[in-house]
């Protein structure tokens, strides 16, 4: 029984802490002058990855710095295959400009520093200041140009809030208020639902293994998917998809910079990361890029093909995890012939958009 009011209570707080957190935002968006877009990459993303942060920060202060170094590869698959997946499908995803431009493009760059980083089999507190120090200068950027177009953005975003524009200090107390309520609710809610769901778990016979492959490395995202889900359903579609790339920006630089930092010997890179893991986090990053330029949206079929690649992913921890004797060969046809086929399907419709010349979006 007390399993049972665990995981209701738990997707309870997940979604008023969802909901909650998408109102105070889009409303301080507006008070601030700045676009529900950037609010989502910081303020939404930083706080939505707050599981990941604490659970990695503490795991390499204690020297588990592989715990850390995992859960925030794993988290930044989970977020775009299964948060972004999720998303699309409850709403077709219309993207911004600026984040095929500027956003995506550094999250790869980041991704992709990892490699060169972890070659000695660590990453140290040298790397890990460099990582820190992006996450520090990019917000500020980000921050500095969306004030520059604080006119713009009152304009366009005064509807997001009704006509209440919370510009008084008790509309931004109260909008301030329910972001850190929401975010509480967050992490609350995730953590009695991971509870819960172990528990479960472990009732049916489910090896302790596997419940960390799945339930535990999924329940850290689950900030992140309840307050994207929810953005969807509000129609803040800036909000969904800026929460999902920022907490992947978040992750690598901050998350990963601080572990990095208080570890007493370096986050740790094993060999086995190196050849699959990492690259599939690359890859996934990088395949964001035709995703989101064609017709700068991400359609229903995009959402579904992103959601079964995230169970196949999943799947193929688990047979490696348990030893499964078809895990060669789901591999095998994962990576020779599902991913090529895919790969070739995005290639083609990105040139195709690229020959109608249809123009892009601007701000929502």
């Amino acid at each position: 029984m007390l399993t049972l009011l665990l995981l209701v209570a738990g997707f309870a707080l997940l979604t008023f802490g969802g909901e909650s957190l998408v109102r105070g935002s889009s409303r301080l968006a507006v008070m601030f002058g700045i676009s529900p877009l950037v609010i989502g990459l910081t303020v939404v993303a930083f706080g939505t990855s707050a599981p990941e942060l604490a659970v990695s920060v503490i795991s390499a202060y204690a020297g588990k710095g592989e715990l850390a170094l995992g859960n925030v590869v794993g988290s930044n698959i989970c977020n775009v295959l299964l948060i972004l997946g999720l998303s699309a499908l409850v709403a077709p995803l219309v993207v911004n400009q600026q984040l095929v431009r500027l956003d995506v493009p550094l999250v790869i760059i980041a991704s992709l520093l990892i490699v060169p980083f972890g070659l000695d089999g660590s990453i140290g507190r040298l790397e890990g200041a460099v990582l820190f120090t992006g996450i520090i200068v990019y917000t500020v950027y980000v921050i500095r140009k969306s004030r520059s177009d604080e006119k713009q953005n009152r304009q366009e975003y005064d509807q997001a809030v009704g006509g209440e524009e919370p510009q008084t200090l008790k509309g931004g107390l109260v909008s301030t208020a329910q972001i850190v309520a929401g975010i509480a609710m967050l992490v609350l809610g995730s953590q009695w639902l991971v509870t819960a769901a172990t528990a479960t778990a472990r009732y049916f016979g489910v090896t302790e293994l596997v419940i960390g492959l799945t339930i535990v490395a999924f329940g850290t995202s689950l900030p992140e998917l309840a307050t994207s889900v929810v953005a969807s359903l509000r129609g803040e579609r800036d909000i969904a998809v800026g929460n999902v790339v920022g907490s992947n920006l978040f992750n690598l630089l901050s998350v990963l910079g601080l572990s990095s930092l208080v570890a007493p010997d370096g986050i740790p890179v094993p060999a086995a990361a190196m050849q699959f893991d990492i690259p599939v986090m690359i890859a996934v990053a990088i395949a964001c890029l035709p995703v989101l330029f064609v017709n700068y949206q991400i359609s229903r079929w995009n959402g579904a093909m992103l959601l079964g690649f995230y169970i196949a992913y999943i799947v193929d921890l688990v047979f490696t995890a348990t030893g499964h004797d078809a895990q060669a060969g789901f591999r095998h046809a994962l990576v020779w012939f599902a991913l090529p086929i895919t790969t070739v399907a995005l290639l083609v419709v990105t040139v195709k958009a690229l020959r109608n010349g249809t123009p892009p979006p601007g701000r929502l």
